[in-house]
């Protein structure tokens, strides 16, 4: 019979390497998706500005105000121009690992090899979760200046009845009306959805999804995994959030644009170590991963309204006092909302 140390199952007489590790079941799409967009310069900012955790950057507001009557008696009047500034948090995430000495021996197997080969792994689902978790604060912004953003970047079906009939689920036009209804005539800045499978599943058996077409090595045409929604392409990933508090199951589905989300990675002094304590248990190695990373979304800033430490927690990205549109100086304005590819649609399916 096997027997269980330290977690591991081993049995002396048939165990003698592990062969298998438990597949990774994610796909992390948010995190890879094409709406994700390199800043590396603002690391060297935060450097300048000798390290810390939040940044500001500037943005230029646009020139306006109604022309006068040029008609030799009127004066011309003068208008400014606005500054805007964008405020950037650092996303500070730490974890460590160990593994005994004696598990190694019961074992022949070196677990922590096994460690290190999965901690990229582990930092990408951990990085998909922060940027849920931040488009989640984005939505739950309130307050006169953002109340346009949450409402038409937000399509609700929850209560809508489809093209047949069905109350709550996605069809033909869904997508179509939110890129619409949140960005107006720029809808064409949004690029991708990320869906949960129920959603697509019920998307493919109404046959409305496309697939990208390829030819095998027979030279047959066949359809590829990738796959198309009004001209979008469809992520499909079980990670986004899905409200199990009613009577029906509600999934968001997330509709972005190329860049929608700014990202920078502003470094650790030591993002890796190893360790070892002799003593405890016998023996002990131990690996330690730090990282500060900063996720932006294009036209939004982190207010830091809501924030008890020098690095946020997943509920206070959750929290939409953190969050804002970019303002003026004066707090007058906002940054256009239609400008920002960003949205969300709630359905049962």
């Amino acid at each position: 019979m096997p027997g269980i140390f330290n977690a591991k199952y081993w049995n002396d007489a048939v165990f003698q390497h592990y062969l298998d590790t438990l597949p990774h079941t994610r796909f992390n799409q948010l995190l890879h998706s094409g709406a994700i967009r390199q800043r590396s310069e603002l690391a060297a900012a935060l450097a300048e500005n000798v390290g810390g955790n939040y940044l500001t950057t500037p943005m230029t507001g646009r020139i306006g105000g109604a022309p006068v009557n040029y008609d030799g008696e009127t004066n011309i009047t003068a208008s400014g121009i606005d500054g805007y500034m964008q405020g950037r948090i650092v996303i500070g995430r730490a974890k460590a690992w160990q593994e005994l000495d004696f598990t190694y021996d019961l074992t022949a197997k070196d677990f922590m090899e096994a460690i290190a080969a999965q901690v990229g792994d582990y930092w990408d689902d951990v990085d998909d979760d922060t940027l849920t978790y931040i488009l989640e604060g984005v939505f739950a912004m309130t307050g006169a200046l953002n109340t346009p953003f949450v409402t038409n970047h937000t399509h609700n079906i929850t209560a809508v009845a489809n093209s047949e009939g069905k109350t709550g689920l996605f069809d033909g036009t869904t997508l179509n009306t939110a890129m619409q209804k949140a960005c107006g005539d720029r809808k064409a800045s949004f690029s991708l959805a990320i869906m949960h499978s129920v959603v697509a599943t019920n998307l493919e058996n109404l046959k409305i999804l496309t697939y990208a077409k390829q030819n095998d090595a027979q030279g047959m045409e066949r359809d590829t995994p990738i796959a198309y929604l009004n001209g979008r392409l469809v992520l499909v990933d079980d990670h986004v959030p899905v409200d199990t508090s009613g009577q029906d199951p509600v999934y968001t589905t997330f509709v972005l644009g190329a860049g929608a989300i700014e990202y920078t990675n502003c470094g650790a002094k030591v993002p890796s170590e190893v360790d070892r304590d002799p003593a405890t248990n016998g023996g002990v190695d131990l690996l330690y991963t730090r990282q500060r990373k900063c996720w932006t979304p294009y036209g939004i800033s982190f207010t830091k309204a809501s924030m008890a430490k020098k690095s946020p927690t997943d509920a206070e990205l959750q929290t939409g006092a953190n969050w804002e549109l970019v303002k003026n100086a004066g707090g007058t304005a906002a940054f256009p909302h239609k400008m920002i590819p960003i949205a969300q649609i709630k359905s049962f399916g």
